[in-house]
């Protein structure tokens, strides 16, 4: 039997970050399932459904990753993950969209919308500004599950709303 635990670090982020934090597990038995990792401004998120051999208790992850130098006094959650390990089919996506070009207060929220309306399921999202020599721009990227019979129409919503804004949009069928 194993048991499953949902692994958030917040920390300054650093190189060998992921290396430490997944070896650390590695040596305490835990098996990574579902695991995001991204640089957040000056800080890092690491999340990671894990599974561990029964007999290694949850508090002793949380210590030994608390311990880890390459942490700094970041923030360690370890706690009990009583939902499904593995996702369904609406985990997978079938698309990744990304919309760019300046920023747009209400973006995220507005393609959310779209997808909610057509009974598509995000599966991921990454938005981020990004500098260049003309300032800054803004880029959201969505891997997203859409039901085969509504995408056509929810693609062509997201290119429209894309256009709207006044920003770019592409998207590819995975």
């Amino acid at each position: 039997m194993t048991t499953a635990a949902l692994i958030s670090v917040l920390c300054p982020d650093r190189v060998g970050l992921v290396a430490a934090i997944a070896g650390r597990l590695f040596d305490l038995g835990g098996n990574l399932a579902d695991t995001t990792f991204a640089v957040l401004g000056e800080g890092a998120e690491f999340t990671s459904v894990c599974e561990f051999p029964d007999g290694v208790p949850l508090e002793q992850v949380e210590r030994e990753l608390r311990g880890l130098p390459e942490l700094g006094d970041g923030e360690v959650t370890v706690s009990r993950f009583d939902l499904a390990p593995v996702h369904g089919p609406s985990g997978h996506f079938t698309h990744r969209i990304v919309v760019s070009g300046g920023d747009r207060p209400g973006l995220v929220a507005r393609l959310c919308e779209v997808f909610v309306h057509f009974h598509a399921n995000i599966v991921r999202l990454n938005a981020e500004r990004i500098p260049t020599a003309e300032g800054e721009q803004y880029a959201v990227t969505v891997h997203v599950w859409v039901p085969e019979d509504q995408a056509a129409a929810c693609l062509a919503t997201v290119v429209n709303t894309a256009g709207e804004l006044s920003l770019n949009c592409q998207w590819h069928a995975v």
